[in-house]
């Protein structure tokens, strides 16, 4: 009898050992599912933060980094960020209208215009506004003559998308998403007639009766995204603004005696800042470059809109709300779209704008904006107080 206890015992602890050894096993099992479920999650969360920034850097409107005077690095602002209240970027308040209407969006339109052509009589800004339409401002006008089109090119404002747009228009694409990123650009191969390539009559035809367009910005903020596309960025198909350019510029306008230090140290937002506002040393020093460098001319100087009836002009900080409506203007929003615009990403920041040209003198950002007030008053940008004063 003692026998049989004992064995019922020795069974009983190892049915219990067993249990426990079970237990813990299950235990083990669950924690190692946990953990792999933790770095799912943490994985996904990489990857959309990663998608996401990609996005925004191929629609060119936002970069992680930038330089500013000296060799500081400034922390990214969060896209979020971007969503701060922007200053009217027209007489017009309805330009902020969150959710217009086709009627709210037409009087916007017009109230552009009719800016526009008031700037344009205002004898002090004549030497700002005025420019003749020469070849150069006919180069600048891509012809759609399937539907009727002008597009003038502003450089730093979404001209990749509208391009897109024109050459499905002109039936090379199907859709803009199958557009290669190599071929917008290149004039062979994109399909895009430049009104300067028509007679002098074709031109006067197109000019009068065509729908003609083209996409403005902020002044400074455009010149800010020249600036790291040029030479931050610096694209490889585009090596002479880092191995020409930059360094004509640093000798020139660095206040530090140049030598192979500071050009090993690249082209600094003050650099550039004083270059742009040199009105007689900036001629000089372009006609060594060559061609005028459309990426920092004034959109007077592009588009000569005092001298040319535009339909309408589009404004970079609401294109989310420009864009369906400028295609439906031009009678083509049945057959393409404008290509989605990351959520807040050509909204104006101000403070991306304050922390540039922190630590420049007064005196350079006066003479700056001396050159752009132009830009500024044609399309209703307010002054930059905040920097000039």
């Amino acid at each position: 009898m003692g026998k049989d206890h004992d064995n019922l015992m020795h069974g009983i602890e190892a049915l219990r050992d067993n249990k426990q050894c079970h237990q813990g096993e299950a235990m083990r099992k669950h924690w190692i599912l946990l953990g792999a479920c933790g770095w799912v999650v943490f994985t996904l969360m990489f990857v959309s933060k990663f998608i996401s920034l990609r996005v925004i850097d191929e629609y060119g409107a936002a970069d992680r980094c930038w330089t500013v005077p000296g060799n500081n690095l400034v922390k990214p602002i969060p896209v979020s960020s971007m969503e701060e209240s922007a200053p009217q970027v027209a007489a017009n308040p309805s330009d902020q209208l969150s959710d217009p209407t086709a009627a709210d969006w037409q009087s916007v339109a017009e109230s552009r215009i009719q800016l526009l052509s008031s700037m344009c009589k205002n004898s002090s800004l004549r030497n700002l506004t005025h420019v003749s339409i020469s070849k150069f401002v006919l180069d600048r006008i891509f012809v759609c003559d399937k539907h009727k089109i002008l597009f003038c090119q502003t450089p730093k404002v979404g001209n990749t998308q509208w391009k897109k747009v024109l050459i499905v228009l002109n039936g090379t694409f199907p859709s803009v998403e199958e557009v290669p990123g190599h071929i917008v650009h290149n004039q062979g191969k994109n399909g895009l007639p430049r009104l300067s390539t028509f007679t002098p009559q074709e031109i006067t035809h197109r000019l009068s009766t065509y729908f003609k367009f083209f996409i403005v910005r902020d002044p400074f903020e455009r010149l800010i995204s020249a600036f790291k596309d040029k030479f931050v960025k610096n694209p490889r198909f585009e090596p002479w603004y880092k191995h020409k350019i930059a360094p004509a510029i640093i000798r020139k306008y660095r206040k530090r005696q140049f030598d192979s230090e500071n050009t090993t140290s690249g082209l600094h937002f003050e650099d550039f800042v004083r270059y742009l506002g040199d009105v007689e040393g900036r001629h000089h020093l372009d006609r060594q470059f060559g061609e005028p460098i459309i990426h920092w001319m004034t959109y007077a100087d592009l588009c000569a809109p005092c001298e040319i009836p535009y339909s309408v002009v589009g404004h970079h900080e609401t294109l989310d709300q420009d864009a369906p409506f400028i295609l439906r203007a031009a009678g083509i929003d049945q057959l393409v779209s404008y290509p989605p615009i990351p959520p807040g990403i050509t909204r104006y920041n101000r403070t991306k704008v304050e922390q540039y040209f922190s630590g420049i003198s007064k005196r350079d950002i006066r003479r700056l904006f001396a050159r752009y007030q132009g830009d500024f008053s044609l399309f209703g940008y307010p002054n930059p107080d905040f920097l000039l004063n």
